[in-house]
């Protein structure tokens, strides 16, 4: 069963932010933006270049209102040590949460039968809605720039009720309204 249109299920969890441990909770994504990036291991080599990828555009998904959560099966103690040694991940400043119990991965049906999870992208709406998912093979690495876009035309639709936004659609290009009169003529 997909989990579109359905609701962030409940979580606590600790997470390394910042040079610190916090914790977050599905109570955290209420009322704003938010993206899950899920990913199977610290330490590990596909892994590092998204997560830089997202540091490096993190400013970007800020400016929409945009939080960013990354998250594994690893502890959050093993967040900060990945953190402290690696030029790559040391540059995040959005919270890495650590899912060790696998209440999140679970609750995203994104947990392998190996106790880690798969590479997933959930995009979640202010009401705490999944909005969008996309979930790749391990050795498949992702792009923020590309996950930006699909932010952007998610926010556009919540915004615009009545338009839908068209393959390769970019902030201020234009949509589309459907219609009868336009069933056949695209």
């Amino acid at each position: 069963m997909s989990l579109i249109n359905t609701p962030v299920k409940p979580f606590k969890a600790q997470a390394y932010k910042d040079g610190k441990f916090v914790e977050v909770s599905d109570a955290d994504i209420k009322g704003k933006w938010a993206v899950f990036v899920f990913y199977p291991a610290d330490f590990t080599f596909v892994c590092p270049t998204e997560l830089e990828d997202l540091a490096d555009n993190y400013a970007e998904f800020q400016k929409l209102g945009v939080e960013v959560f990354s998250v594994s099966t690893d502890t959050h103690f093993s967040h900060k040590a990945w953190h402290d040694t690696s030029p790559a991940i040391g540059k995040i400043k959005y919270a890495m949460i650590g899912d060790p119990t696998h209440e999140i991965s679970r609750n995203f049906d994104i947990l392998r039968p190996t106790g880690l999870a798969d590479r997933g992208t959930f995009i979640v709406d202010p009401q705490g809605v999944i909005q969008g998912i996309e979930i790749t093979a391990e050795g498949i690495g992702r792009d923020a720039k590309e996950l930006l876009r699909k932010v952007k035309a998610a926010i556009y639709v919540a915004n615009h009720p009545g338009e839908v936004c068209p393959a390769k659609w970019k902030e201020g290009e234009k949509t589309l309204a459907p219609s009868l009169d336009l069933v056949g003529k695209i």
